[in-house]
């Protein structure tokens, strides 16, 4: 049986370990602090409520990384993706042939962006770089080792990088969530990423109640009114329009809806108001978080950025990141992925494509 190591023990971190520990696998869980795992480091065992329910034992907890990765062969990343070049860095001196690495989810350009740091250090062995397109569920840790399960979603496409270990991948990942979907390359997991169009846009337009009421609301359901919906609308339009560049049939948000959740409607707004699996899910306490510290730097702005390199007008999507750096008195045109920082400055659309097929050769 495949040994898994889950890294980052957040709201999905805990409840991806609770989850493939009830699934009867080995599994240990990895933390950079203490403070979210001591509980889990003594009991091994992590409460699952929610659409899973009962207490499940994972084999260790730990904020050791080299003792994380000895002898694991699947490591699931669950971190912000602002936090994925560090977590390469950790890793990096630890790694062993044949190992897998899944970020979920890479967000823009997350998978690039690990490859890219465990060539720096220098990493010569053997292992795969994979991302997935969203995180398998909707989730939430209410108390360290307590985690929700607010619905599993039907299916998270991933791929790795490059495509050309798909095979690998599939063979792996297969055993263990056969909720994912092997896919073609990871232009179609970094480019359809749905975080961006719900995540960022909707705290912004949200901000001064969140700020009033500590996001004592529902974040889909209260939150995403139709004029909202309107301007989620537009961004999802223009992620749309730059993954076309890369010859991908992009997935809009309503598709993605019916694909993950079962659910239709006849625009965005209704869409989301038919879909019971956000029921329950509240909104931010305040704007100091991973919807916009992530979503923002690692989504946005790497759309954006490649949208300004092949031509691609992405007025709403700017106007979006331009506002949250006032709000958070921040610059994420400069600490975000872009083009030049992932590499690929320069780089024809057909030489981009090749690389994320068939990598360095």
């Amino acid at each position: 049986m495949v040994k898994i190591t889950v890294i980052g023990a957040g709201n999905g971190g805990q409840a991806l370990a609770g989850y493939l520990a009830m699934k009867g696998f080995d599994v240990a869980l990895f933390n950079r602090s203490r403070r979210r795992i001591y509980p889990i480091i003594e009991t091994h065992k992590i409460k699952m409520e929610g659409q899973v329910d009962g207490e499940y034992e994972v084999s260790f907890a730990t904020t050791k990384i080299d003792e994380a990765m000895k002898g694991r062969k699947l490591f699931m990343v669950v971190v912000p993706a602002f936090a994925h070049k560090e977590i390469a860095e950790k890793m990096a001196p630890f790694l062993e042939d044949g190992q897998i690495i899944v970020l979920n989810p890479g967000r823009t350009g997350g998978a690039l962006e690990f490859y890219n740091t465990l060539k720096r250090k220098g990493v010569k062995k053997d292992v795969i770089v994979a991302e997935a397109q969203t995180f398998i569920f909707a989730s939430r840790m209410s108390n360290p080792g307590v985690t929700r399960i607010f619905r599993i979603k039907n299916a998270v496409p991933v791929s790795a990088l490059p495509a050309s270990r798909n095979p690998d991948l599939a063979e792996t990942l297969q055993e263990v969530m056969p909720e994912f979907e092997i896919v073609k390359n990871i232009i179609y997991t970094s480019f359809n990423n749905i975080g961006v169009v719900l995540h960022p846009a909707t705290l912004i337009l949200n901000a001064a109640r969140v700020e009033t009421t500590a996001g004592k609301f529902e974040f889909y359901f209260e939150g995403i009114s139709p004029s909202v919906a309107k301007v989620l609308e537009k961004i999802d339009e223009e992620r749309c329009r730059v993954m076309k560049l890369f010859n991908v049939q992009p997935m809009t948000v309503k598709e993605w809806l019916s694909y993950a959740y079962d659910v239709s409607g006849q625009n965005l707004y209704h869409t989301i108001r038919n879909n019971e699996g956000y029921r329950g899910i509240y909104a931010p306490t305040s704007l100091d978080n991973r919807y916009l510290l992530e979503d923002v730097p690692m989504s946005l702005v790497p759309i954006s950025s490649f949208g300004k390199e092949f031509g691609v007008e992405t007025p709403v999507i700017d106007s979006m990141i331009s506002i949250a750096n006032v709000m958070l008195d921040g610059n994420f045109w400069e600490t975000g992925r872009t083009v030049e920082d992932l590499g690929l400055k320069g780089w024809s659309i057909e030489k981009i494509i090749k690389f994320v097929e068939e990598g360095e050769g």
